[in-house]
């Protein structure tokens, strides 16, 4: 089935059963054709909830379609390809988590949404890449412990000395290899670009910043600039974005190695047969999704 086939057989489907379709920056450019919100993964899911469609199909990685499950209890959630799953997710589970907090009892748990539900649920707050720094110091308290990036969590505790973040040592592989080598380079041959880097990346990487952000951020960031050439430093998806929507600038990915494979998976085909199957349902218990649900609620109530 060509292209254009495909993305009618969708959108009829779509309008047919009632669905809202997610797409995360990071997902194969095309999926925007169908997509009806592309964005950060919680944006997507509160995007989602505020919807009255009794499908969500989330082009995102497993933990995302878990907090649209979350956030959307009574909504039927597909993820169109199992076997996109997030490396750094899978790096703390509930067992891990709960000997993390036993080893440094009484002190706050701050949770990147980047990972599952179980993790969610064992948290105090939730956190993301943009609010991190408003969360923790919402807090108000001298120290938290921070899961499961100790990248995002370094960046945390550069913005606020006077509070001790112990991170759990987990990361993004696909930021948490790039080098202060790569940027570097392509500095050199673009010493005019703008450098705009994802705080997944190693703090060494951050002091070469032009601009510290989310995916959104970073996006919105090119948005409002005058500067016509940025080095992009983070996943190859924020690149094909940009060019597709600003072709006048000039977009610099900081390395071919900036390719989240997971977030591959999903093509036009897989989303076609979850609506049309309604295949692969994210389950999350009733009891699971209150816990989780919780630490979300406190983090939207800060802002």
């Amino acid at each position: 089935m060509d292209k254009k086939t495909l993305i009618a057989e969708i959108n009829k489907l779509k309008e047919e059963k009632n669905a809202v379709i997610l797409a995360h920056c990071y997902e194969n450019v095309e999926i925007d054709e169908v997509a009806d919100f592309v964005g950060d993964s919680l944006y997507l899911s509160r995007q989602a909830a505020k919807t009255d469609a009794d499908f969500v199909v989330f082009a995102g990685v497993y933990f995302m379609a878990e907090t649209a499950k979350i956030l959307s209890p009574n909504k039927k959630v597909l993820l169109p390809n199992l076997s996109a799953g997030c490396a750094m997710a899978d790096m703390i589970d509930l067992e891990k988590i709960r000997k993390f907090k036993i080893e440094n009892p009484n002190v706050p748990v701050v949770c990147y949404v980047n990972s599952t539900a179980e993790v969610k649920s064992e948290c105090d707050i939730c956190c993301t890449s943009a609010n991190a720094v408003e969360i923790v110091k919402s807090l108000n308290t001298p120290k938290v412990l921070f899961v499961p990036d100790r990248n995002l969590g370094s960046y945390v505790q550069s913005k606020l000395p006077n509070v001790e973040v112990i991170c759990y040592d987990g990361c993004c592989p696909i930021h948490d290899n790039l080098t202060l080598e790569d940027i570097k380079d392509k500095k050199g041959k673009y010493p005019n670009a703008k450098v705009l880097v994802h705080p997944e990346c190693k703090k060494e990487l951050l002091s070469l910043a032009d601009f510290v952000g989310s995916t959104t951020g970073i996006m919105n960031y090119v948005k409002d600039s005058k500067d016509n050439e940025f080095i992009i430093v983070t996943e190859i998806g924020v690149v094909e974005r940009l060019e597709r929507d600003y072709p006048n600038k000039k977009f610099v990915l900081v390395s071919p190695e900036a390719v989240c494979k997971s977030m591959k998976y999903i093509k036009l085909e897989d989303v076609l047969a979850s609506l049309k199957e309604e295949q692969f349902e994210i389950e999350v218990s009733e009891e699971l999704i209150e816990k989780a649900y919780k630490p979300i609620e406190k983090m939207i109530a800060v802002g």
